[in-house]
């Protein structure tokens, strides 16, 4: 004859786990339909090149955040909003959050929006003083897999 403690018991257990492997699963399927593809926003044949000073750099999770204030050639100023890689991975690349300043002129290479807005992906950053450095994402075309990018 089972005991039906015993029996209560494993149920419980069970229950339980089943529970926690759900939230799990939901939690996961959420965080994956929040973030998005490089493909899916910027075009990679697109290859853009913005010059200017940083208004504003952002070293937070899921992507590193830089604005930049450039003025074109007919003196017409305008803003760009790059997005970057995690904090993590940037600085598995060499970087610091105290790379860049407010102010600190820059040159940016990086994939234009699709949608066609002064977004962008970064890939190259030539920094104020001169090194330049991979700011994109695992998924961004021109990630140096193996081995980081530090050039002066």
């Amino acid at each position: 004859m089972p005991n039906s403690l015993g029996d209560t018991v494993i149920a419980v257990t069970v229950n339980h786990t089943l529970r926690t492997a759900a939230a799990m699963l939901l939690f996961t399927a959420i965080r994956a339909s929040a973030h998005h593809s490089f493909a899916s926003e910027y075009d990679e044949n697109k290859l853009i090149t913005v010059s200017g000073s940083v208004s504003k750099f952002e070293w937070i999770n899921p992507h590193v955040l830089l604005s930049v204030r450039e003025t074109d050639s007919a003196g017409k100023a305008g803003s760009w909003k790059f997005e970057m890689g995690s904090p993590g991975s940037l600085e598995n690349l060499g970087w610091k959050k105290t790379d860049l300043k407010t102010g600190d002129r820059i040159t940016l290479e990086g994939y234009a929006a699709k949608e066609g807005s002064n977004r962008a992906s970064a890939r190259m950053v030539r920094l104020a003083d001169g090194r330049k450095l991979f700011g994109g994402s695992q998924c961004t075309p021109g990630n140096p897999v193996r081995f980081p990018i530090h050039t002066k």
